[in-house]
């Protein structure tokens, strides 16, 4: 793999632009897949309490034989768990499922504006934070509306906003939010779960640079900055999905593929999940 770009969050701490998902992975696929990625030389891990998966996550972090601050790992605190006890209680069970004393990002997974209570939950982050057992904390699925109550409400700014990002949902007002408060994004189902694919701009950008559609629609989004974590079990595809960093799209690829935007949304609008 060639050298990944770090990105700085708005603390000092740096990560790497380009992760291995496990979102959906079952947990008796989930070793082995990290391991392949750790092998092929990911070193950006993204897992959540939501996905079921941390305990095979951490085998394979420790089979790795890889150095514990050469790895940058995340999770997530699951929906229930918004009170304050609970998300102290919860991420403490994600840092022994991990077998981790210390995370490197700590994300609240959904806003759940119905019934919630973000504002808690972070300021329990923001709590675990200044204990010096995550390195940074931020947010998943945030719209600018719900930033702006928790920031209103909180001392420190979320370090990440991690969003559904991929052509067909540029979340341009989102991203631009993000980058006006100094929130690095997250863009999570890049690929819009392969719907992106077999899109004819894509194909023809593709055919042009001698790239797979996959890899052309996830250089697109490293050159808009943000950071991306792609989800496969295949080697090969996982292989293929970090070939991202010996070509160059030029700024009429860039544009047309933004373009495609249709605000279409592969999961959840985050105004209406919970």
């Amino acid at each position: 793999m060639h050298a990944v770009p770090d990105v700085m969050l708005n603390n000092g701490v740096t990560i790497p632009q380009l992760g291995f998902g496990t979102f959906k992975i079952p947990p008796a696929d989930t070793r082995q897949a990290t391991l392949t990625a750790l092998e092929l030389g990911y070193r950006h891990i993204d897992t959540a309490q939501m996905y079921g998966n941390e305990k095979e996550v951490g085998e394979a972090l420790r089979d790795s034989g890889i150095d514990r601050d050469e790895l940058f790992v995340t999770s997530k605190l699951n929906n229930g768990f918004h009170e304050a006890a609970a998300a102290r209680a919860a991420f403490d069970q994600s840092l022994e499922d991990l077998g981790l004393a210390q995370l490197d990002l700590f994300l609240i997974h959904w806003p759940r504006p119905k019934t919630g209570n973000f504002v808690e939950a972070w300021q329990t982050l923001e709590e675990i934070y200044r204990s010096g057992r995550v390195r940074a904390i931020g947010v998943s699925n945030f719209q600018p509306h719900h930033l702006r109550r928790l920031m209103a409400n909180s001392v420190i700014v979320p370090a990440v906003n991690q969003i559904e990002v991929h052509p067909y949902l540029t979340q341009d007002e989102v991203r631009s939010f993000n980058a006006e408060h100094d929130i690095a994004t997250e863009a999570w189902s890049p690929l819009a779960k392969g719907r992106v694919l077999n899109d004819p701009v894509i194909v023809r950008i593709a055919n042009d640079t001698g790239r797979t559609p996959a890899q052309v629609t996830l250089r697109w989004a490293i050159q808009r900055g943000d950071i991306i974590f792609p989800k496969s079990v295949t080697r090969e595809r996982v292989q293929e999905n970090s070939a991202l960093f010996d070509f160059e799209l030029g700024e009429a690829d860039i544009a047309e593929i933004s373009a495609l935007n249709r605000n279409e949304r592969t999961g959840p609008d985050p105004d209406n999940n919970g």
